[in-house]
């Protein structure tokens, strides 16, 4: 394991401090960001925590997230999504995780998700494959066909206003099931082997950076909706690698 993934562990671990006592929380403080997305007191705390912790450790690094703002730049950034899920948490779902990766000269090198809610984390850095919090290596599914395939999403209505309802629905209905699982999970679902395809219609770079590196480096495929490899295309779609090809056809608009 590097020193940068190492260090990235710990700052779940900080975040996971923050997040396990605020989460369903009596005093928890909700307000609405001007795309009218919810934010908590800890959405920020969390992000504060982490961005105190690689200025201590690291100076001379970059630092982008979803609450405090920053970019990609030259060299190293780390993108944070302090809590991916902030309605599900706010709600008291239990399906949420902070997201933490380094971007080396504009190329994602590693990621962890961590939700502490599910008992669950996963991590990955390049060519050093992807595991699970108890030390499973990951590897996804063998999946061939969509007719037997397993596909998720997050939110049907963003299809509306930022892809195409109708591209999904054809993916959708060329699979055997499809779910909701929603953000993070379904692709950390897709790396673990267990769904095989999972579609976003509107990501943010902190959302998917290091999402791609676990499915890359669980043997799967990831791009955004036109088969671009990155994370800066506003969209997102993991699958086995098997199906990836099958799957941009049915979303191509």
């Amino acid at each position: 394991m590097s020193s940068s993934l190492d260090f990235a562990l710990r700052l779940a671990d900080a975040a996971d401090e923050i997040t396990s006592v605020r989460f369903r929380a009596q005093d928890l403080k909700v307000a609405h960001k001007p795309d009218r997305s919810p934010v908590t007191d800890a959405d920020m705390a969390v992000e504060d925590a982490i961005r105190a912790l690689i200025t201590e450790h690291h100076p001379d690094d970059h630092i982008a997230g979803e609450e405090r703002g920053g970019e990609v730049v030259a060299g190293r950034t780390w993108l944070v999504d302090p809590i991916d899920g902030t309605k599900n948490f706010l709600r008291g779902v239990p399906v949420w995780a902070t997201l933490i990766s380094l971007v080396i000269d504009g190329q994602p090198v590693l990621g962890v998700v961590s939700a502490p809610a599910l008992g669950r984390r996963w991590f990955a850095e390049e060519n050093e494959g992807a595991f699970a919090e108890d030390g499973r290596k990951l590897s996804v599914s063998g999946v061939t066909s969509l007719s037997d395939a397993y596909l998720s999403t997050t939110h049907l209505g963003s299809w509306v206003e930022y892809h195409s309802r109708e591209a999904y629905l054809r993916l959708a209905d060329a699979c055997w099931e499809t779910r909701a699982f929603g953000d993070f999970w379904q692709h950390c679902l897709v790396a673990e082997g267990v769904i095989d395809v999972a579609a976003e219609a509107i990501v943010n770079p902190w959302d998917v950076a290091g999402i791609g590196v676990i499915v890359k480096e669980a043997g799967g495929r990831f791009t955004d909706l036109k088969g671009v490899d990155t994370f800066l295309g506003g969209t997102a779609l993991s699958t086995n690698g098997h199906l990836h090809d099958a799957a941009l056809e049915k979303l191509a608009r």
